[in-house]
């Protein structure tokens, strides 16, 4: 276990490892009518976020580690996560398919990670925007990610509960 602030690839990749099996246990939470209910227009129902990890997961954050250990001056390709939930239609997606979908892709991620042989993870890409990021800090942002759509998915349980309690109150469950 890593008790300082070293760098530790190993315990990002088997948290990597671990939290598909969370993003599949919160959604078995959540009844595939729910999957596409949003409190609002500005937030992103459950089916939304399960497609948006899956598509991040190849066209992101895989992409850009692998890249900045193997090809640490080749552009990165460009991203639009925000204007993927309207182009792409994931309103339209199946759940199931998709919670499937992000567990395969997952684990081939984590196959690929776990294959590599001595990767130079202090590689360092420089992004025209962001500035530089080492392969190991993408490794980081990646599980991070993953950690903060973990509590995106929490909360919209919190709001069905809230939603489905009706007019009673759920202030006795504590403050969000």
């Amino acid at each position: 276990m890593n008790k300082s602030d070293e760098f530790d690839p190993d315990l990002l990749i088997d948290r990597l490892a671990g939290y598909v099996k969370i993003v599949e246990s919160i959604v078995q939470c959540v009844h595939s009518c729910d999957a596409k209910w949003k409190p609002d227009e500005s937030t992103w129902s459950v089916l939304e976020i399960v497609c948006h990890l899956c598509d991040e997961e190849v066209e992101d954050f895989r992409t850009r580690v692998l890249m900045t250990l193997e090809q640490p001056a080749e552009a990165w390709p460009s991203i639009d996560p925000q204007g993927w939930v309207l182009e792409r239609d994931y309103s339209s997606r199946d759940i199931k398919v998709q919670v499937d979908r992000f567990v395969q892709l997952r684990n081939d991620s984590v196959e690929i990670l776990r294959a590599l042989r001595a990767p130079a993870w202090s590689n360092i890409h420089y992004h025209p925007v962001f500035g530089s990021f080492q392969a190991g800090q993408m490794l980081a942002c990646w599980v991070d990610h993953d950690a903060l759509h973990l509590r995106q998915l929490a909360k919209r349980l919190h709001e069905l509960a809230i939603r489905d309690g009706g007019n009673v109150s759920t202030e006795y469950a504590g403050t969000w």
